[in-house]
């Protein structure tokens, strides 16, 4: 596992909110499910968000089982010709990958002011509850402080 300049694992919202760059092709992507099985010691948080964070790794057949699922739901119910709804922080050295819902995408980049988190995360650092770390944009907070903060 990578640690900080103090020791410490590396923070899991700094790194979600840090540099990621697209999976376009669908090639790319196998190449990332290869690299994500070939991992020395595939220490790998499987993380749904919306669901209660793992407090553990996953082994190395759950990550399998979770890669090869995860897989076939993007090649069925994503109807494009490029993958384009996986993002990873480093290309040749992945520590984090977000996976978007292809039944949820919204704006992942967050161009159109409603930013939508990814449906799964592996990370190689503990994941923390997204939907309560994440704010949501500020236009549904004034909604929601206008209902019950007058």
């Amino acid at each position: 596992m990578h640690r900080g300049q103090n020791g410490s694992a590396p923070d899991f919202l700094a790194q979600f909110q840090g540099g990621f760059a697209g999976v376009l092709h669908w090639h790319q992507l196998d190449a990332l499910w290869a690299r994500l099985r070939a991992s020395a010691d595939r220490a790998w948080y499987v993380y749904a968000v919306g669901e209660v964070p793992p407090e553990r790794t996953a082994t190395a057949a759950e990550l399998d089982r979770f890669l090869t699922e995860v897989d076939h739901l993007l090649h069925t119910e994503h109807h494009h010709d490029y993958c384009g709804v996986v993002y990873v922080d480093q290309t040749d050295a992945p520590g984090m990958v977000k996976i978007f819902d292809p039944n949820h995408l919204g704006s992942s980049c967050g161009s159109s002011g409603q930013r939508v988190l990814p449906g799964w995360v592996l990370s190689r650092v503990a994941p923390v509850d997204l939907e309560a770390a994440v704010p949501p944009p500020r236009a549904r907070r004034r909604w929601w402080q206008s209902i019950f903060h007058r």
